[in-house]
């Protein structure tokens, strides 16, 4: 799977100007929208000029290695968050990197620390900028604050094609990963949402999850080995298959976020291309149904390489933004099988070998028709594969409109998956009721396992008539749903890393003994807290 990702990244939104994911919204989803949350309330937009205008001289001394211009600043200042976009859009950034060093090998990350180190400068990797939770954000700081971009270390160094093995740079992207695996008859199958940009040595520091982790794994299952620049010398980690020789150094860097080092280089495991992959779509009609079905194929093993199940809430909300002469067929075919109101969409994928592919579909629509499920026409699924990463691109022309979209979520037993699903929808849709706002708020869930899934739920609110306010109105939602998270025994995030965002509610799941040992790990390699100091661990000593 190789997209065209041609052209430049764009400086305040999702994607490069040559994206093939760029849209506008129908006049059915805007008519949608309103009935929903009312009429949007469009905010004025700053321009790349204005912020670049407002940005503060540099505080780094000069450096062959660092740029240190207004404009490649402003570039690196932010993530794609939400409070991200908020900021780009407003400009009202506040905090700028004071420079930002782009090395193209492992010898200049080396320098770029010891520079760091003698100068006393704060230093934040980056990989491909696409963190939804403040992960590359820079704080306020007496210190400057020097963005180490690793985008020039993108290249395929190594294949043990005997091992399967892969040694990329940290920096290389998503697309240039497939691609050169893929011209050696190999793939990652790493496919996160933010797929297009982000990095691999991203994907490690933030323990990312792909589309397809029923097949290939999360990244954990991926991360072989590598080498980590830290302040306190190199952490190299072979590429050993198995070992019990103590505690696997692989997870300490796993979901490290630039506290502990920065990543150069990343061994990672990966296999031969398949012969053949498809997707599909099924209906059940009911919720219960359709979870009772995922969790069968997830504990029965079935070899998918996808499984999401959509609520009764998030299938309407999609079937009406696909278009009203869409809809109506659909709808008219699955009523005729008595799938009415209450419906749920199952998508799951096939990836493998014919043999393969042909025993876990059969496999996989024996399980759905016991539970009453209606296999939906191919298109569905042709279309779910094409805009696979659609969905990011969905921000801006929303923002245009006056509508802002963000998503929360969480991983929990099979037991608690329905009372938690609910509990966080209802927490999120009320968070507004003292604005007299509509949160409209739906849920699917992303990855399964025999033990439980993912929950991972969008909400769509309006604008407030400033900038100011919009960012309050995110914050009450972001606290009502993270902390109906926690209430419910659920992690803090499946996939989306913790970052600045999530930082505070991370003692929830790690307990106090837990924090206590990640402040000594991280102070062993960085005791000054120069490495992306504010993410990761919570306020307070």
């Amino acid at each position: 799977m190789i997209l065209s990702t041609t052209g430049i990244k764009r400086w305040n939104d999702w994607g490069t100007e040559g994206s093939d994911y760029r849209m506008e919204l129908s006049d059915d989803l805007r008519d949608l929208l309103t009935r929903l949350v009312g009429p949007g309330r469009a905010l004025p937009e700053a321009t790349l000029q204005q912020i670049v205008a407002r940005v503060p001289p540099s505080r780094l001394p000069e450096h062959p290695l660092i740029e240190r211009d207004a404009e490649t600043r402003v570039r690196h200042a932010r993530g794609q968050s939400l409070p991200d976009w908020l900021a780009m859009h407003s400009g009202e950034l506040g905090v700028f990197p004071d420079g930002v060093a782009r090395p193209a090998s492992r010898e200049q990350v080396v320098e770029l620390l010891r520079f760091a180190a003698d100068t006393n400068i704060t230093v934040i990797p980056y990989g491909g900028g696409t963190s939804v939770a403040g992960h590359i954000n820079p704080l306020a700081d007496n210190r400057p604050v020097l963005t180490v971009s690793l985008t020039k270390m993108n290249k395929l160094l190594a294949l043990d094609k005997l091992s399967q093995i892969a040694t990329f740079g940290a920096g290389t992207a998503g697309p240039a990963i497939e691609a050169q695996l893929q011209a050696e008859g190999y793939t990652l199958g790493h496919y996160p949402q933010s797929w297009e940009l982000s990095t691999l040595g991203g994907w490690v520091a933030a323990r990312s999850s792909g589309q397809q982790s029923l097949r290939y794994g999360r990244i954990e299952q991926m991360f072989a080995g590598g080498n980590m620049e830290t302040l306190a010398g190199q952490l190299e980690i072979p590429p050993i298959p198995a070992s019990s020789a103590g505690p696997d150094l692989r997870e300490m860097v796993l979901g490290s976020e630039g506290r502990l080092g920065i990543i150069t280089e990343v061994k990672v495991r990966v296999t031969k291309i398949p012969e053949q992959e498809s997707f599909h779509v099924c209906f059940f009609p009911s919720w219960q149904q359709g979870l009772d079905a995922v969790r069968e194929l997830a504990q029965e093993r079935v070899q998918l390489s996808m499984l999401r199940l959509s609520n009764a809430l998030e299938t309407e909300s999609l079937l009406n933004m696909s278009g009203s002469e869409h809809l109506s067929a659909l709808n008219h075919l699955l009523e005729s099988q008595g799938l009415g109101d209450g419906k749920v969409m199952m998508t799951w994928g096939l990836t493998g070998s014919l043999r393969q592919c042909e025993f876990a579909g059969e496999l996989t629509r024996q399980c759905n028709s016991r539970y009453g499920g209606v296999a939906a026409p191919d298109a569905l699924g042709d279309n779910w594969a094409h805009g696979r990463f659609r969905a990011p691109y969905l921000r801006e022309p929303l923002g245009r409109l006056g509508y802002l979209a963000d998503t929360m979520e969480t991983a929990i037993n099979w037991d608690q998956v329905t009372d938690s699903m609910e509990r966080i929808e209802t927490a999120i849709r009320n968070a507004l009721v003292d604005e007299s706002e509509q949160v409209h708020a739906y849920t699917h869930l992303s990855h399964v396992y025999g033990q439980g899934c993912s929950i991972y739920t969008t909400y769509l609110f309006r604008c407030a008539d400033d900038y100011p306010k919009t960012f309050d109105y995110w914050q009450k939602l972001k606290h009502a749903g993270a902390s109906a998270i926690v209430a419910c025994g659920g992690t803090i995030s499946h996939q989306h890393g913790v970052g600045y965002d999530h930082r505070n509610y991370l003692p929830a799941e790690k307990g106090e003994i837990g924090i206590a040992a990640l402040r000594s790990l991280c102070s062993f390699f960085d005791p000054d807290e120069r490495l992306n100091p504010g993410k990761l661990l919570p306020d307070g000593k």
